[in-house]
């Protein structure tokens, strides 16, 4: 599939969910935070990266308001000083934030924020996903470059990387390059697609 192909088809999903009701885009946000919920890696995970929604993306607010009450201790990407990757620094809501050069809100920190590495669980936004774990984001290739060692035999701590999207969201075949990142599961506010721990090929649909 051609950079101009892939172009269209993120205008595409983007329009789609764009084209979702309040009251839609609401229910939803709420049926997938009662799957994310019930992932063996939500429950697991202390330190967890979440995004403060823009572009019609899920929303996440209810997702916030059950790690806040959950104890979990919450983090949101922020633009490195080399501008190529993300760190992420700790969030609570109400906390004060500013834009970044994206126009895309994240928490005024005076330090270099966590490394991806120390992080249990990342939820992440995305533009489209397929039945192979593969992610559609914005173009920009942050999460794929902050999350790089993922793809290489990393032996030490990694943590699960899981998509946040809605179901009109899922796309027949997107298409690979050698540096994206693939997904360990994505949920949806009809249900969770979880990669087989066997072949890691692909991923298989739950309820």
């Amino acid at each position: 599939m051609s950079a101009q192909t892939k172009g269209h088809l993120r205008q595409r999903l983007r329009r789609a969910r764009r084209n979702l009701g309040g009251t839609a885009r609401r229910l939803a946000a709420l049926r997938a935070t009662r799957r994310v919920a019930a992932l063996p890696e939500f429950r697991r995970a202390q330190q967890l990266a979440l995004f403060l929604s823009a572009d019609s993306e899920m929303d996440t607010a209810p997702l916030l308001r059950l790690c806040t009450q959950q104890g979990k201790r919450i983090y949101l990407p922020i633009l490195r000083g080399d501008g190529n990757r993300l760190a992420f620094a700790p969030y609570t809501p109400g906390q004060r934030l500013r834009r970044n050069r994206y126009g895309i809100a994240e928490p005024v920190t005076a330090g270099p924020g966590l490394a991806p590495q120390r992080l249990d669980l990342a939820l992440l936004p995305l533009v489209g996903f397929d039945s192979g774990g593969q992610r559609l984001g914005m173009g920009g290739g942050y999460y794929d470059r902050t999350f790089a060692f993922v793809r290489r035999h990393w032996r030490g701590r990694r943590p699960r990387l899981v998509g946040l999207a809605h179901e009109i969201q899922r796309a027949p075949d997107i298409p690979t390059e050698p540096w994206d990142i693939v997904m360990d599961a994505v949920v949806t506010d009809t249900r969770v697609y979880r990669r087989s721990r066997k072949s890691r090929r692909g991923l298989n649909k739950q309820p």
